[in-house]
């Protein structure tokens, strides 16, 4: 029998698949890494070398002493805030070095340079340093602290995910910028005592110490997290939302821009100017941002009480995990149990799954919102894959939170092993494909 020939022609076979090249090597990630570490360290080096020339070496070393006092202070309470899901600490060193480092070489350098180009074009010099502190100043100074938080905004997208993120960044990049002003401004306060034989109480370095490490260390993180709050908000917008997204950093930096400027321009208002700007606004403005830091964390809580049972029904995760990953003291109690009983290993384990837990539940919230982005799915299993990897080393510090800290009422509350055997078993269902008792998500929904 002849073979069959069919009546079209065959296809070619296709091609092989390309095999993947390494990258080149200005591409790899240790390059990258090592450039910006050395970038950082230079420019650290060169802001060393600046305030050591202006205040010398005496006055660098307690400029130094006293500025670091407010620093571990304004670092923890942004990391607290951060606790409910807590990002990487790389994200933070770099914010911190970049303030400290890069930000305050391109302040130092730029204002210098404006004010002496002023005061040449005017021939004023009392007229340029008053119109440096109060227009260049606020505009170069919160452009470099922004660019921290843009540069986490675009290459550590993951971990930007909303308000609280960008108040962190912003924070603690300031409290870097603000830690080597002031050894600029105590190192310098310090050199006058010297010359004028001031001490004690009535010392201008007494006095620049209440001033701005009593008084107002909060001053400069109080502005740059008006520019976080607005790369926050774009973080929470859709991909369709363009306008929102470019707008909402653009206004939380010129916000910033006009508090610094109004700040730094108190001591033109007279005698108590200085003293009643920071009563009837400082102070108000401080309360105020604080208030809408802990409400967002707040929601963020509430958010993953809300949107983790829809899980709990597709068998991922057990009935009282939606309390206890909604709880700080619930999430405190089980990191607490479990490096005690298990080591700091499983302590870090349990506090990785409390935060993948967060990331999914406001990953979720944000699907239901439709301002996720088109990798949704992809995320979602690759979180639910960590919290699975993770069960059984966290499942007895979940069981103890559960039975310590779950009110009576709650599901799971008679023992947390009582939702084991389906929430630890294979996932249920309503990941296959059943039906759920929440809506599907469309990513590209406006």
């Amino acid at each position: 029998m002849a073979a069959f020939t069919p009546p079209y022609p065959q296809h070619p076979p296709y091609p092989p698949y390309p095999q993947s090249r390494p990258p080149r090597w200005w591409r790899r990630r240790w390059v990258r890494y090592g450039a910006l570490v050395t970038l950082l360290a230079l420019s650290g080096l060169v802001i060393l070398a600046l305030v050591r020339e202006q205040t010398g070496t005496e006055g660098l070393l307690v400029g130094l002493g006293l500025a670091v006092l407010p620093v571990p202070l304004l670092v923890g309470a942004f990391r607290w805030l951060d606790r409910v899901q807590p990002g990487p600490w790389r994200n933070l060193l770099f914010a911190l070095a970049w303030g400290a480092c890069a930000a305050a070489l391109i302040a130092i350098v730029a204002n210098s340079f404006a004010t002496r180009w002023i005061a040449t074009a005017t021939a004023d010099p009392s007229s340029a340093d008053t119109l440096g502190a109060t227009v260049i100043a606020p505009v170069v100074e919160e452009s470099a602290k922004a660019a921290a938080v843009l540069l986490v905004f675009l290459f550590r997208r993951r971990d930007f995910t909303g308000i609280v993120d960008g108040v962190v960044i912003a924070g603690v990049t300031a409290t870097g910028f603000a830690f080597t002003e002031n050894i600029l401004y105590l190192g310098t306060a310090f050199g006058t005592d010297r010359l004028t034989g001031g001490s004690g109480i009535a010392s201008v370095t007494a006095a620049t110490f209440f001033v701005r490490i009593v008084m107002s260390p909060f001053a400069h993180p109080l502005f740059t997290v008006l520019t976080g709050i607005g790369f926050g908000i774009a973080a929470l917008s859709g991909e369709r939302q363009r306008a929102r997204r470019v707008l909402a950093p653009l206004a939380g930096l010129l916000l910033a821009m006009s508090m610094h400027a109004f700040w730094n321009g108190s001591s033109t208002f007279g005698q108590y100017g200085f003293f009643a700007v920071y009563g009837m606004f400082m102070v108000p403005a401080f309360g105020l941002l604080t208030w809408l830091a802990v409400w967002t964390r707040q929601r963020e809580l509430r958010t993953v009480r809300e949107e983790l049972p829809a899980y709990v029904y597709a068998g991922w995760l057990g009935a009282a995990e939606p309390f206890l990953l909604g709880s700080m003291r619930a999430r405190q109690m089980a990191r607490e149990y479990a490096a005690y009983h298990f080591g700091r290993a499983a302590g870090r384990a349990v506090a990785e799954y409390e935060g993948y837990a967060t990331t999914l539940a406001l990953l979720r919230r944000r699907g239901q919102r439709g301002r996720a982005g088109a990798d949704f799915v992809v995320r979602e299993r690759e979180l639910l894959t960590e919290l699975w990897s993770r069960r059984e080393l966290v499942r007895p510090a979940l069981e103890y939170a559960a039975r310590t800290a779950a009110p009576s009422g709650w599901p799971g509350y008679a023992g947390y092993a009582g939702y084991a055997p389906t929430a630890y078993g294979a996932p249920g269902p309503g990941w296959q494909g059943a039906a759920v008792p929440y809506p599907s998500y469309n990513p590209y929904r406006s």
